[in-house]
């Protein structure tokens, strides 16, 4: 655990054991360095050329530094060769920090922005509409063209689709402009040099709805008000300027190629169109969330995202665009959005942290599949999971999509860093599907559960992970000195806390589920909701309790797993990143009778999390063994890590699987695998003889094998009736019943090989 703060852009984490506690991202290590000291260069070697002539010494050596010397024999050519080869191979083995450390992202080159100029800058017809009322302007009205400008026929506002600037023209006395580069909503975009420093490319933008003196000086002041927005991730304003009655806003140039270029260059070199994988668009968008939580941190909401305001450039990412943002308290400007991405209640009550979010939803499916019809068919809705292969193959990541696009606000998560710890978990779950199947190897840091404990095979309700204690409840330190290990004591307590909080009800609960008491359960959710309805602690505490009732005759054990699965499932659509709700849906699943869909969770878990490695595989051993899959028990036992507490128990139940396979190498293998556990006495004597009877079976049937051991016991008839006397005599030792022990020593003598005397 490091402690030091977070080096992803934006995020206000810090590392804990090589992962940050917000964001999820690993933290960067670099290799220490190994200073080589420096020897004197052999006389009759040739001296460096920034040596003193006729020295023949390195002059870093004389002056005490620490320099790499090429070992004796080794040429000065074949250790540059060598260290290009290393800058080479690093260059290439070096991962864009796009992903995580996830999943890998192809870098963008940066290109050169000249190319980038329209040779001829017009407006298509189709895309000409009056920038005051948005009606079609400009179109052609029989085989001419349209006009370039002129006046609404709707508003009679005027407008115009010809670029204002001409290439050379100097805005302002300092930004020279190179020529355009687009146009977009809010009209022309140029391309432009700043004299006054370094001829630096920058982007000049112009201004809508400044035909006046007032509106010039308040599209002026709002643009000064966002160059004062700093982020690495967001691009940077530099300059509100006025030329010509016009006003401009000057930025900062963003090399590289939009999302949506990147789309279309896919879809150029498949011939069809061809999506972003699911974990690269993924990356994608976790990457540029600490800008949007910058501006809600700011009181601004960005209303636009859309594939064509990310810019990859290189390794990273920049948000572009910053014409849609507004203040979340302004109720009066303009609301600038895009018809297929903008949420559906903003035209009713604008725009808010919600919106956003639905935005970054819409984002997603557009980045992950041909989403056809979403401006029309689907613009407030999803397609058919269906017809999108990303959600039928990514279970969580529909759910993710889904939630974000919620069509009410208050189902879509609450911030963007809620969204994005979720959507780190979505990426590891992607991740993990769609490489080989194998355990996790890393533990991510759940925001909302602890890891869980697992001792044994049988996965109960109290071994599920406990919820975190929400460290901003002003009760927490009140609860932890008034409960004890009497839930009923506890219980009691808690009743006269000074304050209800959300801690107080959820220890509540807890105690209710102890000691089988469903009046306090139910009084302590309802408590819950009644401060937050959508609080998904409330679903996962029902949960709890209808599973600790599962323990009836099988029709009532069925009966409160499936009330448990239904409240577990709604905490995991409430956060389809965790893997807690998925291990708690699988053991209720599992319990009533849904083998199938309870091994597709436990995998899941399996997969994704370490911490998680040793409960699935339990469970996962359990389902398979339900239908006759030894060999694939005996795989998911394997897979329980040494360092686990359930460790020594995997393996006694993988030995207790080959045992009854019961062929001479399975006997084998299952002595090997209770080899090194820690058995009292009659235990491994009663495993010992229960063994060697089978394998003195198989030798009796099918012949010795003398080559062959069980242990330290050769595979002949003698030497296996002598060990199983010698574990009878054992047990016999530590049985306490006269009567018991008496028989263990009849079978003793009985199997006892004959010997001449």
């Amino acid at each position: 655990m490091s402690g030091s703060p977070c080096r992803e852009p934006g995020c206000t984490g810090s590392y804990e054991d090589g992962w940050c506690n917000v964001c999820g991202s690993p933290e960067p290590r670099q290799a220490p360095i190994e200073a080589t000291p420096a020897r004197p260069v052999p006389a009759s070697a040739d001296p460096e050329p920034d040596g003193a002539p006729g020295s023949g010494a390195d002059p870093a050596a004389a002056s005490g530094h620490m320099v790499a010397t090429p070992a004796p024999g080794q040429s000065r050519q074949a250790v540059h060769a060598a260290r290009v080869r290393r800058r080479r191979a690093g260059a290439d083995s070096r991962r864009s920090r796009l992903g995580l450390g996830l999943t890998t992202v192809p870098d963008v080159p940066e290109g050169d922005p000249v190319e980038k100029l329209m040779t001829d800058p017009q407006v298509p017809e189709d895309r000409r509409v009056c920038p005051a009322c948005g009606a079609d302007v400009g179109r052609a009205a029989g085989e001419g063209e349209g006009r370039q400008q002129g006046f609404c026929p709707q508003c009679r506002a005027p407008y115009s689709f010809t670029p204002k600037l001409e290439p050379g023209e100097l805005v302002a006395g300092q930004y020279e402009n190179v020529g355009a580069l687009a146009h977009g909503g809010m009209g022309w975009i140029y391309l432009g040099r700043d004299k006054n420093v370094s001829d630096r490319f920058v982007v000049l933008k112009g201004l809508l709805n400044t035909g006046d003196d007032d509106a010039l000086d308040a599209a002026v002041a709002e643009q000064q008000f966002l160059a004062q927005v700093k982020h690495p991730l967001i691009v940077e304003i530099y300059n509100t300027v006025q030329h010509d009655g016009d006003a401009y806003t000057v930025m900062e140039h963003v090399g590289g190629r939009s999302l949506k270029q990147l789309l279309q260059d896919r879809m150029r070199e498949a011939g069809r169109y061809t999506p972003f994988p699911v974990d690269q668009a993924l990356a994608y968008v976790i990457e540029v969330l600490p800008a949007f939580t910058h501006l809600h941190d700011l009181g601004l909401l960005y209303c636009d995202f859309k594939p064509d305001n990310l810019i990859h450039e290189r390794d990273g990412i920049k948000l572009i665009d910053l014409g849609g943002v507004r203040r979340q308290d302004d109720l009066e400007s303009p609301i600038y959005g895009t018809v297929g991405y903008q949420a559906p209640e903003v035209a009713e009550v604008g725009p808010s942290v919600a919106s956003d979010i639905y935005t970054i939803g819409r984002t997603l499916c557009v980045l992950t599949f041909e989403f056809r019809g979403y401006q029309s068919d689907y613009v407030h809705t999803l397609p058919p999971l269906s017809r999108v292969p990303a959600f039928t193959e990514h279970d969580a990541f529909y759910r993710i999509v889904a939630r974000c696009c919620a069509p009410d606000p208050n189902d879509r998560f609450t911030s963007v860093e809620e969204l994005r710890s979720q959507l780190v978990g979505v990426l590891r779950q992607v991740v993990a599907a769609s490489g080989p199947e194998r355990p996790a190897t890393l533990s991510s840091h759940s925001p909302a559960f602890e890891p869980p404990v697992t001792t044994g095979e049988k996965l109960s309700w109290w071994e599920l992970p406990e919820l975190k204690r929400d460290e901003q409840d002003p009760m927490l330190d009140w609860i932890a000195s008034h409960t004890g290990n009497d839930p009923a004591a506890t219980y009691e307590a808690l009743l006269s806390a000074p304050e209800e909080s959300a801690e107080v009800f959820l220890a509540r609960a807890r105690a209710g589920i102890r000691v089988g008491q469903e009046r306090w359960v139910d009084d302590a959710v309802r408590g819950l909701l009644d401060e937050d309805p959508w609080d998904w602690r409330g679903s996962w505490t029902r949960g709890l309790w209808s599973l600790s009732q599962a323990d009836g005759d099988e029709t009532v054990t069925a009966a409160r797993a499936q009330e448990a699965a239904g409240h577990f499932a709604a905490v995991r659509d409430a956060l389809p990143g965790e893997i807690a709700p998925r291990m708690a849906l699988a053991l209720a699943t599992e319990l009533a009778g849904y083998g199938s869909a309870a091994e597709q969770d436990y995998l899941r878990a399996w997969r994704t999390d370490a911490a998680y490695v040793a409960p699935a595989a339990f469970g996962l051993h359990r389902v398979r063994l339900q239908r006759d899959d030894v060999e694939g028990a005996i795989t998911a036992l394997d897979s329980v890590p040494a360092s686990s507490r359930a460790h020594p128990r995997a393996r006694w139940l993988r030995a207790e699987l080959l045992r009854r396979r019961g062929s001479l190498a399975d006997l084998r293998e299952s002595m090997h695998s209770v080899r090194r556990l820690t058995l009292d006495p009659r235990q491994r004597a009663q495993f010992n003889a229960v063994l060697f009877e089978q394998a003195l079976e198989q030798v009796t049937q099918h012949g010795p094998k003398p080559d062959w051991q069980v242990g330290e016991v050769t595979l002949t008839r003698d030497a296996l009736q002598r060990a199983l006397e010698k574990e009878y005599r054992v047990l016999a030792d530590y049985t306490p019943d006269p009567q018991e022990r008496a028989g263990l020593i009849d079978r003793a003598n009985a199997v006892r090989p004959w010997s001449w005397t």
